[in-house]
């Protein structure tokens, strides 16, 4: 059975959105972060990362761009990304009594290329 091009470009969409969460993952780990969980979803929307700074939980919304022909990654999160991000960020706190006293914040990984990483501390 073969597989349409829309089919082949969400799964390469996938792919290469994976592999920019793990090089995140992987970055702020390396800068002292604690990897909490993967991918929170809920019907506001999804975290890409929940990570723990000291008595902190991060927030991490990671955004990947081959290059910035179309615009930066960073540029991609526009007003109602935020605002899913905040509802989601939101939910989570609430439904994580254990993490729900602590100081939060929402950062962004940037990615582009495959090596340059900008890590945004208090983005949104």
């Amino acid at each position: 059975m073969q597989t349409s091009n829309n089919t082949q470009q969400r799964l390469k969409t996938i792919t290469k959105g994976a592999w920019a969460e793990e090089q995140a993952n992987q970055y702020l780990q390396a800068k002292g972060l604690q990897l909490i969980t993967k991918n929170y979803r809920c019907k506001c929307g999804e975290i890409d990362l929940v990570m723990r700074q000291k008595d902190s939980i991060v927030f991490i919304e990671v955004r990947y761009r081959k290059n910035n022909l179309f615009g930066s990654a960073t540029e991609s999160i526009d007003r109602r990304k935020q605002s899913k991000l905040i509802a989601a960020a939101k939910h989570y706190l609430q439904s994580n009594k254990i993490t729900a006293r602590s100081p939060s914040r929402i950062d962004v990984i940037a990615i582009t290329g495959q090596t340059q990483i900008e890590w945004i501390q208090n983005a949104i």
